[in-house]
């Protein structure tokens, strides 16, 4: 991921330090394993754990020999030890320490994404709760539809990010997986307890049954996750572009003391972090489509998968990790315009009332089509002649409603009545990793 869209956190997570300390950190287990048989010497372990990790630059110094990077790795690493180098791999393949690193390093970018998640979640639940009575025009098919409150809105938000966090649970218990299993999984030339003693204090299980790779549905899974996390933040994001737009102006991002919109036009005032995180939930649906394309590998592996998964498995996670914590950012400054939302809704002439109306016809004694037909003929009058919904039905001879009826037909709080329990609901989430 380009640095303009990398935050440091995550960043570090996916950096080539971590990357071979983490290398690091399995095949020094693995010797320890080894020496708890009594294979290994145990001062061999001892070394190993002591000796300092490759840096980057020596690994690549000596990959332009090997022309394998574990392979030069595992050089550098062994001629770093002290004593008992030569117990560094042993029994190993590549993958071994690949795939059982992959997961620990994974692991940690899902729980910085849980935690953004989570934070995302509670500053939306807190402008939810703060707007559940700000009045506003609902809309379907992007035209008039009923009232609705600017918290109810939100609230289907939060709702969703706490499915999304649920999910990443469930992505991060199946991607917290090893394996020390060998050439073809075979466990030839190590014993399952090497294995469940170095995934055991890695904090990962291990996995059931391997082939010379962990199979790639679970870091298409976790790819599937971030996408789908990605789309949702995509339809946030999208409303709020919606509602940003001049003629509607509902609410607006946050725009800082020396900001420009526009570097022609200085009346400008863009929602530009909602379309960057629209633009970037496309790259993470795009990476998910490649962690599909890696599950299929040619008999017990190839590495067609390999160099995809270089640039996917960091670049998805830095950037949803981006957009959690900028979307944050923005939510938190949001300005809501609550008589922009109230002008807005007066502006429907009461047309967005006329459902209710055609239920007090109904209980009035008519039949549904003939109340439908005659609300329905009203409300185009109104619209064309640009008059106001209640005084066209009050013109209307074949309506026999009362004006206390009407009253309550037009009552926006008719409408949010009952909305209450969607915020009883929304108060009692609690968010829980383990759930």
């Amino acid at each position: 991921m380009v640095p303009r869209y990398s935050l440091p956190e995550m960043a570090a997570v996916w950096s080539e330090t971590r990357k071979l300390a983490a290398w690091k950190q399995v095949e020094a287990l693995a010797v320890e394993a080894w020496a708890h048989l009594g294979i290994a010497p145990s001062f061999a372990a001892e070394q190993v754990h002591a000796a300092p990790v490759p840096t980057p630059e020596q690994v690549a110094e000596r990959e332009r020999v090997t022309d394998h990077d574990m392979a030069a790795f595992v050089d550098v690493l062994a001629s770093s030890v002290a004593t008992g180098g030569e117990w560094v791999h042993y029994g190993l393949t590549s993958s071994d320490v690949l795939d059982t690193a992959g997961a620990v390093i994974l692991t940690e970018s899902t729980d910085l994404l849980l935690s953004a998640v989570s934070a995302l979640f509670e500053t939306v639940r807190r402008l939810a709760l703060e707007h559940r009575q700000t009045y506003m025009v609902g809309r379907t098919h992007g035209m008039w539809a009923e009232p609705t409150s600017f918290g109810l809105k939100l609230a289907t938000w939060a709702f969703e990010l706490a499915r999304g966090h649920d999910r990443l649970v469930d992505a991060r218990r199946q991607i917290a997986v090893g394996k020390i299993s060998g050439a073809v999984g075979t466990y030839a030339h190590t014993p399952p307890v090497i294995e469940s003693f170095v995934c055991e204090r890695l904090g990962l299980a291990s996995e059931a049954a391997s082939t010379q790779v962990i199979p790639r549905d679970r870091h298409a899974h976790y790819l599937a996750v971030l996408a789908l996390t990605g789309a949702s933040l995509e339809r946030f994001a999208t409303e709020i572009r919606h509602l940003q737009r001049s003629e509607i102006a509902e609410v607006q991002e946050s725009f800082r003391s020396g900001q420009k919109g526009s570097s022609a036009m200085p009346h400008k005032r863009n929602p530009i972090i909602s379309e960057r995180i629209t633009g970037m939930a496309r790259l993470l649906r795009g990476y998910a489509q490649v962690g599909l394309e890696n599950v299929a590998l040619w008999h017990e592996r190839d590495i067609s998968h390999s160099a995809a998964e270089r640039v996917v498995l960091p670049d998805a996670s830095l950037a949803l990790y981006y957009m959690l914590v900028r979307f944050r950012t923005l939510v938190d400054g949001l300005l809501v315009d609550s008589r922009r939302m109230q002008e807005n809704l007066d502006a429907t002439l009461g047309l967005v009332f006329s459902q209710a109306v055609l239920l007090a016809l109904v209980e009035g004694g008519l039949s549904r089509d003939d109340a439908y037909r005659i609300v329905q003929e009203d409300s185009q009058r109104a619209w064309e002649e640009h008059r106001a919904l209640r005084q066209v039905l009050e013109a209307d001879e074949r309506i026999a409603l009362t004006p206390s009826v009407l009253d309550g037909c037009f009552s926006t709080e008719r409408f949010l009545a009952r909305s209450a329990v969607v915020f009883d609901r929304l108060g009692a989430i609690t968010l829980d990793r383990t759930s």
